[in-house]
């Protein structure tokens, strides 16, 4: 598979599902509306305030569950590293999650907003068109040696 093949099929996506873990140990799953940079960064907006923001903050490991569409048997299952981007590289980010989702913008006025983007560390794409099951899996490094 090509950078360029797996990056139109997750960036095609428009919502993941966002897995991360409470203080007290227990799992916590939302969905949210993803944007996903030519870099694989997968970057979203929620309030301060929820579950997600909380566990975030705490334990920065997650995992997101990126296409689930039965027509095309496709999905990405991703894990990495939560942040909340600051400064320029918020702003790159904002403006992709704004041509995606313009009433972002709105919610950009919102007291109780941010962000996040959650860097890559390890990425299974899995096609179970046809029948035939092809599943590749990638590390951060071999996403970004990746042609």
């Amino acid at each position: 598979m090509t950078r360029l093949e797996l990056l139109t099929f997750i960036q095609s996506q428009i919502l993941a599902v966002e897995a991360s873990v409470a203080e007290d140990g227990a799992p916590q799953a939302a969905v949210v509306g993803i944007v996903v940079s030519d870099q694989f960064d997968v970057f979203f907006d929620t309030r301060r305030g929820s579950r997600k923001a909380a566990n975030l903050r705490e334990q920065p490991r997650c995992a997101l569950v990126v296409g689930w569409d039965l027509t095309t048997g496709c999905t990405v299952q991703l894990e990495g590293m939560a942040d909340e981007p600051e400064g320029a590289e918020l702003a790159r980010l904002k403006a992709l999650y704004f041509a995606r989702f313009p009433d972002g913008k709105e919610r950009e006025t919102w007291p109780d907003i941010t962000y996040f983007r959650v860097r890559p560390l390890w990425l299974r794409y899995s096609d179970f068109r046809d029948g035939k099951a092809r599943i590749e899996e990638y590390t951060a490094e071999a996403l970004a040696a990746l042609k």
